[in-house]
């Protein structure tokens, strides 16, 4: 498999749903060897170490690579979906995507995965259908993750459109966030021109302006622990790095609000 490593990992994931259908269109010399991987991975144990999640339905433990090579796959693919939103494929776009695959998985894996990306962007993604496999597969923290870095793509060629929103909200819908958690994510990196900072840092701790200090507190700490990079951890020291980014937004939202209010 050779420089495929990082996407042979995830084949046990994604085959047979509608991931693997895409992926496997694009990528179809990696279906010869489908069935062979997916009974490697789920028929012997391998990989069921400490560091495994149980998904949803009880069924099936990950380990940290297999986590790591969803969380890659879920992104090119749900990418695809956003990078398409306004019409058009900017290269600041790509470059994101791009070097997000460089930084997480070496070098080896950059041209696999854009080519991979670069087909995706050829077809029509289906955001429930893929949204709905990735919830059930992914846990709750790892898929706001998700929603961070398809959120970052939207925003990186410097302005994001109406048609952008409209499909991450649908994507948030898909994947099974919540609607406050998803409207926090995006508070963080999109504000509308009637909306002010401090609405903004009320929107990112998912309350209200009538809140009272301790319920302020009471949130504030609620989010730094939803938002800790620590709950990413089996992804990757440098996924778990790029979430340090929501839980610092977190703690200026925090600080915005008590500077407001003059909290102590």
């Amino acid at each position: 498999m050779g420089k495929l490593k990082w996407i042979a990992g995830v084949l046990g994931w994604v085959a047979w749903g509608p991931i693997g259908a895409l992926v496997g269109y694009v990528f179809g010399a990696l279906l010869d060897s489908q069935i062979d991987i997916t009974k490697r991975l789920t028929g012997n144990g391998e990989g069921r170490q400490d560091d495994s999640y149980r998904r949803p339905s009880g069924s099936r433990s990950y380990s940290a690579n297999e986590q790591r090579n969803s969380f890659l796959v879920s992104l090119l693919v749900l990418s695809s979906a956003v990078i398409k939103a306004d019409g058009r494929i900017h290269p600041a776009e790509l470059n994101h995507v791009r070097n997000f695959i460089r930084q997480n998985f070496g070098e080896t894996a950059v041209d696999e995965a854009m080519r991979i990306l670069d087909g995706l962007n050829a077809r029509q993604v289906n955001i429930y259908e893929v949204g709905g496999q990735i919830a059930d597969n992914m846990n709750y923290s790892q898929r706001l993750q998700l929603f961070q870095y398809l959120t970052q793509i939207a925003q990186v060629d410097g302005d994001c459109s109406a048609s952008e929103k409209s499909v991450l909200e649908a994507i948030a819908g898909a994947i099974r966030l919540s609607s406050s958690d998803a409207a926090s994510i995006l508070a963080m990196y999109f504000k509308e021109a009637s909306t002010s900072s401090i609405d903004a840092a009320y929107a990112i701790l998912e309350i209200s302006r009538n809140a009272s200090d301790d319920e302020v507190k009471v949130a504030y700490r609620r989010m730094a622990m939803k938002h800790h990079p620590d709950k990413v951890a089996t992804l990757g020291p440098d996924v778990q790095k790029a979430a340090e980014e929501k839980f610092r937004k977190v703690q200026e939202a925090y600080e915005t609000i008590k500077r407001q209010r003059g909290i102590h």
